[in-house]
């Protein structure tokens, strides 16, 4: 049997593409969509007959995947030799995927060595989202650096930076190296013994001196209702997914100042709460996630 196409065979093809956020180096999602269409002669007698074929299949590049999904996912393949120079390796890795684009979020993501911070250091330097018990995770490197981009601003020396759901203490110990001297960071969890354990992270890291003056501090607390000791922040992080946006870490978000925060419950989006000089607020979504609901300690040890 000929099945070779002749020359009037066609084929077509269609790329649909979506983004929430096209002007992004990695838009969050994509679909595509191919159809290939040839006319085959299967002999000199019979007539030709056309063969239509059509696949689709998306794929996400910047969700926090409780699974584990990662476009980054291969990263750990560059990371070899001591901690350091895999977490260096790691953060390499995020500038050249376009997710780290700043020398400042590069640096800090660097001297904060991530191995500290994940349970028995395991796997640290792959791209995906790790359980550190208690129905928590660790955001996955891409997301942590994603957010600390989009707050860069607001994370500058001296200014007050409030890490909602703090969990290990990484974004935390990250927040309070950027904004020293003379800054604050405060991380809020409301599982005690994750709070005990993420002191003892830090304390081990490059930002041990910060717990020691201060100028950060991790606290026991619904995460829901901030931190009012040190509002109002420059810098808001909520690390779990909120059916709403709190009011109360809008009251205490300072006029200027920037909030990241996931909003919804199957589906999420990144929101990015801009609060203006005359206290009103302006909202976008920065890209589609996935992430552990924002809740009380107790759904949250129920398995929500």
């Amino acid at each position: 049997m000929n099945t070779t196409p002749s020359p009037s065979a066609s084929a077509r093809y269609n790329f649909l593409f979506s983004s929430s956020s096209p002007s992004r180096a990695l838009p969050p999602s994509r679909a595509l969509s191919l159809t290939a269409t040839a006319t085959l002669f299967p002999s000199h007698s019979s007539p030709p007959s056309s063969v239509s074929l059509t696949t689709s299949f998306s794929f996400f590049q910047n969700p926090n995947f409780i699974t584990g999904n990662s476009l980054f996912h291969s990263m750990q393949r560059f990371c070899s030799g001591s901690s350091m120079s895999r977490n260096k390796a790691m953060v390499e890795s995020l500038q050249r995927y376009g997710v780290i684009r700043s020398n400042k979020v590069a640096e800090v993501m660097e001297s904060i060595d991530r191995a500290l911070f994940v349970p028995n250091g395991a796997g640290a330097y792959i791209d995906s989202p790790m359980s550190i018990g208690y129905n928590a995770t660790i955001s996955a490197p891409h997301m942590h650096a994603m957010c600390l981009q989009l707050l860069e601003k607001n994370l500058q020396p001296g200014m007050h930076a409030l890490d909602v759901g703090s969990g290990t203490g990484y974004l935390t110990a990250c927040f309070g190296m950027m904004v020293r001297p003379e800054g604050c960071a405060v991380g809020v969890e409301h599982i005690p013994e994750l709070v005990s354990s993420s002191i003892e992270n830090i304390q081990k890291s490059a930002a041990a001196q910060l717990l020691k003056d201060g100028s950060l501090s991790v606290h026991a607390a619904d995460g829901r209702k901030g931190w009012p000791e040190f509002a109002p922040y420059d810098a808001i992080h909520v690390g779990a997914a909120a059916p709403e946006i709190p009011q109360a870490l809008i009251d205490q978000l300072k006029p200027g100042g920037r909030m990241v925060i996931p909003v919804g419950n199957m589906f999420q989006d990144l929101k990015v709460v801009d609060k203006k000089s005359d206290g009103s607020i302006s909202v976008h979504t920065e890209t589609s996630v996935r992430y552990v609901p924002l809740t009380s300690r107790e759904a949250q040890l129920r398995g929500y």
